[in-house]
């Protein structure tokens, strides 16, 4: 049982929601990196490990997406993206499970080797790849990614009788974020049965602003008082309280519409934490603070995270544990990427077999920082 459902059993009729998970993923005490940091009570939500082909934080998004989806009798899904989208991939691995065909309209972003690993695996999949607009305004500015799709929605539309199903980038929907309000209700669960205890403190990393959005409702309605300390991935034009609160507002509006009794809250620029000293110079450029993070846990702790988003995330918390705001404190690092390996499905898969127009990402160098290890 889906522990919102558990609580809100009206939602589960409401919502449609098709298992794609293990849940809950492991919580895990970071003893040898707790120690390095000063933060003797510090753990890992390991969403890494929140599906069997392939985790992170998407695949709590699209339980309730791609349930959507199905009950809307869709045979074709439509997402959004840089390159080397870890939400698109995730999309096109999971629409093909459940027998949908998955669409990436993706935008160019700066080289890294995931990049080349995640177009590989997309292809494998199935997924219909397109490259379009020119950078990361056309992912986050909702009327310039729509029409930029529009052909492509006509395209299809001509072919099958029917338009693609929209999954917005990241998969942060009022709908899809109810993935993570439940993350929320199933962390409570851990702590109530003593696997960790409650934490001060959640650091995640903060792309498209859902996870975060959906922990800080979440922690609100599982009476909880963790706060989140969201970690920026990109500009603060994109990111910033205000839109964050927009977001939070958007949630709960939708569970209070599914349920009356789900709680309406109020949330002020206090509650939410936002750190944007650790983004870098653009969006999925590395940087050295966010590379030292991964080595160190990567030494540590033997869990490998990434340059664009978690190196990032856990950069922010090292900071903070070094200047000692996190002394005495609980602690939990929220792992939002995948660490299932696919390099098996991929070994033998020739680049050129992609679109022409992702070629360079296998033919150009990837980023200095990048270390593929």
């Amino acid at each position: 049982m889906i522990p919102l459902f558990e609580q809100y059993p009206l939602l589960q009729e409401k919502l449609a929601n098709v298992p794609l998970c293990e849940f809950p993923t492991p919580v895990q005490r970071l003893e040898r990196l707790g120690d390095e940091l000063g933060v003797s009570q510090l753990y890992i939500k390991r969403d890494d490990l929140s599906g069997k082909l392939y985790g992170g934080n998407k695949p709590r998004k699209l339980e309730f997406l791609l349930g959507d989806a199905l009950r809307s009798k869709a045979k074709e899904v439509m997402t959004f993206g840089c390159a080397g989208s870890n939400h698109a991939l995730a999309t096109a691995i999971y629409a093909r499970q459940v027998g949908l065909k998955s669409i990436s309209m993706l935008m160019p972003q700066p080289n890294a080797h995931y990049v080349r690993r995640n177009l590989l695996m997309s292809h494998c999949c199935g997924a219909e790849l397109h490259l379009c607009g020119a950078g990361l305004e056309s992912v986050m500015n909702k009327p310039l990614v729509y029409a930029a799709t529009t052909y492509q929605r006509l395209r299809h539309w001509l072919k099958t009788g029917r338009t693609p199903y929209i999954i917005p980038p990241g998969g942060s929907s009022p709908l899809g974020d109810t993935g993570i309000v439940n993350a929320a209700f199933e962390l409570r669960k851990q702590i109530t049965s003593g696997e960790m205890p409650e934490p001060e403190y959640i650091y995640v990393a903060c792309g498209t602003m859902g996870t975060a959005a959906g922990l800080i409702l979440g922690l609100r309605a599982a009476k909880l008082g963790s706060r989140v300390v969201s970690v920026a991935v990109y500009s603060e034009k994109f990111i910033n309280a205000r839109a964050m609160i927009k977001i939070i507002d958007k949630i709960n509006s939708l569970l209070c519409s599914l349920d009356a009794s789900f709680p309406r809250f109020e949330f002020s620029e206090t509650d939410v934490d936002i750190r944007h000293d650790y983004f870098g110079k653009r969006y999925a450029l590395f940087t050295d603070e966010g590379m030292e993070a991964i080595s160190l846990m990567k030494k540590c702790e033997g869990i490998k995270l990434d340059g664009t988003y978690t190196g990032k995330a856990l950069a922010a918390l090292k900071y903070d544990a070094k200047s000692g705001r996190l002394r005495g404190k609980a602690v939990l690092f929220w792992n939002t990427l995948n660490s299932r390996d696919f390099s098996d499905a991929i070994a033998n898969v020739d680049y050129h077999d992609l679109p022409p127009c992702f070629h360079r990402y296998f033919e150009e160098e990837v980023q200095p920082l990048d270390r593929d290890d």
